[in-house]
């Protein structure tokens, strides 16, 4: 059948009137947000079956990117072992399988494998599968895990007896699917979610063995706008309950051997007080913007006065360094640092006779540190990986700075060599005379020029921060001649707390427009033209391609959004959805009319117009529990309606899935060469 025969779906309108502030807004869409009602499902089905006519002319090319991609990833594979409290555990891959298997060995990587938890086994039945959380206990006798069966990350808790292999018959639902032991290897303490919201609310305590519907509730967080977690210290010695906004946080404190206690405020929370603890001696560590250190500083108390008025400064506050976080060690302080966009590892002797930093010889690169449990050792595992250099983990010894590469990720197929690429940093004017870093990567015998297609990607809200790493799925793109960018626009934290600050709640636009700018530079410059250039963003990042394809459609021609946030002032309205209420502070509070109007004014579903689009792919999954399915399906409907798009407007809706896409390393590749097919296909490549 000729594409020009095979016609759209086309969603039923059912004009609904909202009204905010006087404002009156007609959402036609509206109704697709029940998916217990089978029209729904009908037309998410009937928007699937128009994808798959449309693009079964790639099914082929779909199969061999897959094939090129799995033949890339080495199928036995496992992790690099790390060792806790007298174990060695490592996670592990057979050839042919999906998921992981979890084994340790005692004292000795000589020792014999224990396998804890075979994940292909658990999985048998389901579509989706995850486990999460595994957590020993101090006396390496019992496991507690966390499992998800519909992507919804709603976790279900049970233990197992590490010695008999027993799952007990304790069961906890709806918990976010980790948990914290304290020191008698009876007790855990766990969070549990708003049942309709999944905001992480209360904090329980369960004892093995007991009835879990008496699990005592130690700590119930009731302002909607904070959500909750609980840890354990480094140091073991504490259990640590947190709560966190945007832009405030509060934490309580309790002894790990006395599960019968009451947990102590550490500092009272304020607003725009942000603050992280971490213990050491008798002292607690504090990573904090206090006394208006923007972009963060170290200081310290005693842990018998934890209060605000007593913490001196560590390390101070520089403008110009970004302090991302802290790891401590017997004789070591080891800072996370970032700098001009670049990540820097800094190691501090506590007695003060060295301090340095790791030396990194590439630009631009990634790097950072990694699970680090053990306390008195002198030597720090990091991660280092470029836009051309595979990932690597790596121990470094702090006391004679030699280092070790315990692997290397390796690039099956025989087709990958890093000289064969170039990587480089590019630096955008923004139309308000900022200036915009741009990571780059394509193949060496790639010309550069207004035929070379490039895919632009970004993300750009919540201080998340996308650095220049590497991709094996990424070189079926480059070997095909496409140029790849990251865009590290406002919004994420590549230039610092401020580079954030200057990219939500009203200055939200910045964001836009410094994707757009990053665009228009690469034109300018050579590296591709209007009729070349991709864009690709999901969730928050989906938004930025909603919004950018209204600002600026012209500029691209093709866009795929991943789980886009696209019903921006409906969704904030909207209390009763997942994360609403905790993003006040990212977004605004639309309640409030000045943010209403806002928010109004770049909202991707709200300023659809009657014009010629790029080409669109959009995904999204059913079970998702971030960026509901409906924003999509409905934006996409709405699309629809304009006569003028003329291009292909295309949606898939994985119909067992969430946020986060497939389960299993094979399944999830399938969805990747489903995006690089459209993009190729588009190229005529």
């Amino acid at each position: 059948m000729n594409k020009q025969e095979i016609k759209p779906p086309k969603a039923v309108k059912k004009a609904k009137e909202l009204n905010t502030h006087g404002d009156r807004r007609i959402d036609n869409y509206y109704w697709l947000n029940d998916p217990e009602n089978p029209e729904v499902i009908d037309y998410l089905n009937s928007e699937n079956e128009y994808f798959e006519k449309m693009t079964a002319h790639t099914s082929k090319l779909q199969k061999d990117l897959f094939l090129e991609m799995k033949g890339r990833i080495k199928e036995d594979d496992q992790s690099v072992p790390y060792k806790k409290n007298g174990y060695f555990y490592i996670s592990r891959y057979n050839k042919g399988e999906q998921y992981p298997i979890h084994t340790r060995k005692k004292e000795s990587l000589e020792a014999e494998e224990q396998i804890l938890f075979n994940v292909n086994e658990m999985a048998k039945g389901f579509d989706y599968f995850n486990l999460k959380g595994l957590s020993i206990s101090p006396n390496n006798k019992l496991a507690v895990f966390g499992t998800d069966t519909v992507s919804r990350r709603q976790y279900t808790l049970q233990f197992k007896n590490l010695e008999t292999d027993k799952i007990y018959s304790d069961k906890i639902e709806n918990t976010t699917g980790s948990a914290i032991w304290a020191n008698d290897n009876q007790t855990i303490f766990y969070t549990k979610q708003d049942e309709e919201t999944l905001r992480s609310n209360k904090i329980y305590k369960h004892v093995l063995g007991t009835d879990t519907t008496q699990d005592e509730l130690v700590y119930h967080e009731v302002d909607r706008t904070f959500s909750t977690f609980v840890f354990k210290t480094k140091s073991k010695k504490y259990i640590i309950i947190g709560s966190y906004s945007t832009l405030s946080t509060e934490y309580r404190y309790l002894p790990a051997d006395n599960t019968e206690g009451d947990f102590i405020v550490f500092q009272p929370r304020e607003k725009k007080l942000e603050y992280n603890v971490a213990h050491y001696g008798n002292e607690f560590y504090i990573l904090t913007n206090k006394d208006g250190a923007t972009n963060f500083k170290l200081m310290k108390t005693s842990d018998m006065a934890t209060l605000k008025e007593n913490w001196v400064d560590v390390i101070p506050h520089r403008e110009n360094v970004l302090l991302e976080d802290i790891s401590i060690f017997k004789n070591h302080l080891v800072l996370e640092e970032r700098s001009n966009g670049l990540n820097n590892i800094r190691i501090i002797r506590w007695d003060k006779t060295e301090d340095y930093y790791l030396p990194f010889e590439e630009e631009p690169y990634s790097a950072g540190v990694y699970f680090n449990p053990e306390f008195d050792t002198n030597i720090i595992r990091y991660g280092y990986n470029s836009m051309t250099t595979p990932s690597s983990v790596i121990d470094f010894n702090m006391d004679d700075r030699t280092k070790e590469i315990k692997k290397e990720q390796e690039v099956l197929g025989g087709q990958f060599d890093k000289e064969n690429y170039i990587s480089k940093r590019e630096w955008a004017n923004a139309r308000d005379g900022k200036k915009v870093a741009i990571s780059i990567v394509y193949r060496k015998d790639t010309k550069l020029s207004v035929d070379t297609p490039l895919l632009l990607y970004a993300y750009g809200s919540y201080g998340h921060t996308i650095d220049a790493s590497f991709s094996t799925t990424r070189l079926s793109l480059l070997d095909r001649g496409f140029v790849f960018a990251i865009a590290h626009i406002r919004g994420g934290e590549y230039l610092g707390r401020e580079w954030y600050d200057d990219g939500k709640l009203l200055k939200k636009m910045n964001t836009f427009n410094d994707f757009i700018d990053c665009g228009k530079h690469l034109i300018k410059n050579n590296f591709t033209s209007e009729k070349h250039l991709y864009a690709m963003g999901g969730s928050a990042g989906g938004l930025l391609m909603g919004t950018i394809i209204n600002m600026n459609p012209e500029l691209f021609n093709g866009v795929i959004a991943s789980v886009p946030f696209v019903d921006v002032v409906t969704t904030m309205l909207d209390d009763s959805i997942p994360l609403t209420t905790g993003e006040y502070d990212e977004w605004g509070n639309p309640n409030d009319k000045k943010y209403y109007e806002y928010m109004k004014s770049y909202s991707p579903y709200d300023n659809v117009e009657n014009k010629k689009y790029p080409n669109l792919l959009v995904t999204t999954g059913l079970h998702d529990s971030q960026v509901q399915y409906f924003e999509p399906a409905k934006w996409v409907a709405k699309l629809r309606e304009q006569d003028k798009n003329t291009n292909l407007l295309l949606m898939h809706i994985n119909m067992n899935v969430g946020h986060g896409g497939a389960s299993g390393r094979f399944e999830s590749l399938k969805e990747v060469a489903r995006e690089y097919s459209f993009l190729i296909d588009l190229e005529s490549i």
